[in-house]
Formats: C-alpha cells, sequence, structure tokens
C-alpha cells in the first residue's frame, strides 16, 4: 500500500466478533489503525456486560498490535438517547434505541472523538456496504448476508458522516467473519452476539422500565370491550406482543395465543386479540413523522409523489413493496400487501433495491380492516 493510500482509521472495537475482524481487515491493508471503546452505559448490576466488553476489547488490541483508546459517553447516551428513550415510552410508544444510538453516538460523538485522535476515518462492525462511486453522496447498501443486514439501524446517520464511514465487514457472511477471527487466534472468535439493548441485558423489560416510568394498571379488553384479563400499565406493552400477557384459557375453548393489538389510551384499556391472522393485528399502511434521507428527498416525491420504493417496518422484515406520499410533515405509506403488527415508534426504512434511502418514526397504522377507534390506528 501506498503512502497517499494509507489512512489514519479510528475503530470502534465492542469487544465483540465483528469490531475485531473490522480491525483485524484493516490492520492486514495496511492502513494506520487505533481501535476506541466506548462505554454508554454505566450503571453495571450484572445484566449488562460493559466491564467484560472492555477486557476483550484489551485483548484484541494487543493481539492485533494497534492502540486502545477508551472513552465514557454515558452522559450523552442519556441525553440523547436514553432520554428519548423514556419519553416514546411515556407516551405508549415503542422506541428503537440502537436507531437513535447510531446518529447521535456511534456516527456523531465516536466520530468528533475519532477526529480529535486524527483519524482521517472511522470503521465499524456494521453489516452494511457504502458505494462512494458518485461523488461526496455515499450510498447506504444493504450487507451481503441477509440475515445480518444492519443498514435498518442506519438510516438516521447523515451522509456526510457516512463519507467518512468504513464497514469492512459489508460484503462478508457471519460465518465466514468468525472462521476469520478463529485463524488468526482471536480470542473472541466464538463470542455470542450481543442482543437486545445493554442497559436492559438479560433481565425482564418490565422490571427494568418501572425504575424510570410508572405504568397505571388496567383491563385487557377485546375489539368488543369484553375484559379478559388486566395490564400493568400501557407503557409496559407493544403492538404485536404474545409473552406476559397472563390471559388464560376462555370459556369459548379456543386455543390460540393471544396477542396486544392496540392501546386505548383514554380508557387506559389494552385491547388484545385471539389469533395471529386477526384482522387488527396487520395494517394496510402507515403515517410517519418528518423522514431522514440520506441523499435528499426521492425527486419522485419532490415532484408531487407518490414515490414507489420498498420497505421496512422492523428489522429482518422482508422488504415489502409500497407507494409513498407526502403526508403534512411526515409520509403516508400504503403497502401493496398487509403487514403485521406496524408499531408507533418504530421506524419505516425505506429501499431503492440494496440501497437505503433513509426512513421516519411510525406515527401511526392503518388498520386492514377499515377504520377502526383505537389509539395506533387511522384510517387510510
Amino acid at each position: 500500500m501506498s503512502s497517499e493510500s494509507r489512512k489514519k482509521i479510528v475503530v470502534a472495537l465492542s469487544g465483540g466478533v465483528d469490531s475485531a475482524v473490522a480491525a483485524l481487515e484493516l490492520v492486514r491493508a495496511g492502513h494506520d489503525v487505533a481501535a476506541l471503546h466506548m462505554t454508554n452505559w454505566e450503571d453495571d448490576d450484572g445484566y449488562c456486560s460493559a466491564a467484560e466488553d472492555l477486557q476483550d476489547a484489551r485483548s484484541i488490541s494487543a493481539d492485533l498490535g494497534i492502540p486502545l483508546h477508551h472513552v465514557n459517553f454515558a452522559a450523552e447516551y442519556r441525553e440523547r438517547v436514553f432520554a428519548e428513550f423514556l419519553r416514546e415510552h411515556s407516551r405508549g410508544r415503542t422506541p428503537n434505541p440502537d436507531v437513535l444510538c447510531n446518529r447521535k453516538i456511534k456516527f456523531g460523538a465516536f466520530l468528533d472523538y475519532a477526529r480529535r485522535l486524527g483519524g482521517e476515518l472511522i470503521a465499524t462492525g456494521h453489516y452494511a456496504r457504502i458505494d462512494r462511486e458518485s461523488a461526496n453522496r455515499p450510498r447506504l447498501l444493504k450487507g451481503i448476508d441477509e440475515n445480518k443486514d444492519q443498514s435498518y439501524f442506519l438510516h438516521q446517520v447523515d451522509g456526510a458522516a457516512l463519507a467518512r464511514s468504513l464497514f469492512p465487514l459489508g460484503s462478508m457472511r457471519k460465518d465466514e467473519v468468525r472462521r476469520i477471527a478463529n485463524d488468526a487466534g482471536l480470542s473472541v472468535y466464538a463470542k455470542k452476539d450481543s442482543t437486545g439493548i445493554c442497559f436492559i441485558g438479560e433481565r425482564p423489560f418490565r422490571e427494568f422500565l418501572s425504575h424510570f416510568l410508572t405504568g397505571r394498571p388496567g383491563d385487557a379488553v377485546t375489539p368488543e370491550g369484553r375484559v379478559v384479563g388486566r395490564h400493568e400499565g400501557l407503557l409496559y406493552y407493544t403492538l404485536g406482543q404474545r409473552q406476559g400477557l397472563g390471559i388464560g384459557g376462555q370459556a369459548d375453548g379456543r386455543n390460540e395465543p393471544w396477542f396486544v393489538a392496540a392501546k386505548n389510551e383514554p380508557d387506559n384499556e389494552l385491547i388484545v386479540v385471539q389469533g395471529r391472522d386477526h384482522p387488527l393485528l396487520w395494517s394496510d399502511g402507515l403515517v410517519t413523522a418528518p423522514p431522514h434521507w440520506i441523499n435528499g428527498e426521492p425527486e419522485r416525491l419532490t415532484a408531487g409523489g407518490p414515490f414507489h420504493c420498498a420497505a421496512k417496518t422492523r428489522y429482518r422484515q422482508r422488504d415489502v413493496s409500497c407507494n409513498v406520499s407526502r403526508e403534512g410533515s411526515g409520509l403516508r405509506v400504503v403497502f401493496d400487501t398487509p403487514q403485521w403488527a406496524v408499531t408507533p415508534g418504530q421506524y419505516a426504512v425505506f429501499y431503492d433495491g440494496d440501497e437505503c434511502l433513509g426512513g421516519a418514526p411510525i406515527d401511526s397504522a392503518c388498520s386492514a380492516r377499515g377504520p377502526v377507534a383505537l389509539t395506533g390506528t387511522a384510517p387510510l
């Protein structure tokens, strides 16, 4: 590698196998690599693996022969991510803090800190790709591994930040990443992937949230108004939830499981239905808050729309074709086929083939059976 192509790159080293292999690949490519480990949550009560992850990051850095820097972003995380997480739950919505963490912390505070360390670029272990063929307009693309693609979580990142970022794993599959780590003798080659949100860890979600927000118990009712159980507070539940409802068998003898279909906030009622195929669990479309476009609003939308593309309303969901048009300061999305458990607070993320165009927080869903007078639904 020539000195002109050699870059000073700061890698976000979490202590897991993905970021370890991302750093390894950059070292092997001849770049000047430094690692930066972030502490984003300080309340280590046995549920979060922050201390173990830092030790693993130190071990990886030593194995690769690269310097490790450690920065504490806990205050920034609480202010920019966790406060919004609580605000959304207090409204009865279901937020996705990983999306906000990427924009505000990993590609915000982290990027700024890396620059102070002299980094020309940053790198992470995300499974996504960046296409730089268009000058000054990097395109965010899905990762090659469909089961690990993380473009959904990156859709709110600014294009300017993506222009200074590298995703070395974007063209790899997970089994290849573990093989590379094993062949290189990295101790974390078999380390279990982290799941969920670090500050919650393995503890019950309701237990964690109750330390910060107080739920108001009420009735769990069918759409017809029949009381079938009790809930501990609407903010503790999400649409499509099956576990933890505490509803037993019914006199009609139906054995189908119960699901959360909606929240009737004025009457503090949790609307529940039996069977995954109940019409109230399916939506023809949705309305969003103001969107974020990575490379500007699509021309068809600017021209008045509608704009035809594909969308996801949750991670790991298959893309679904849809039409997108403006709705006030937000968007109205109409699906070609109904979608299951569209949830306010989550994100609708838009794609043109492999390119992630951007996305927006979901404000309300439109029921597949027509207008219904329930919180979280809206007529088409």
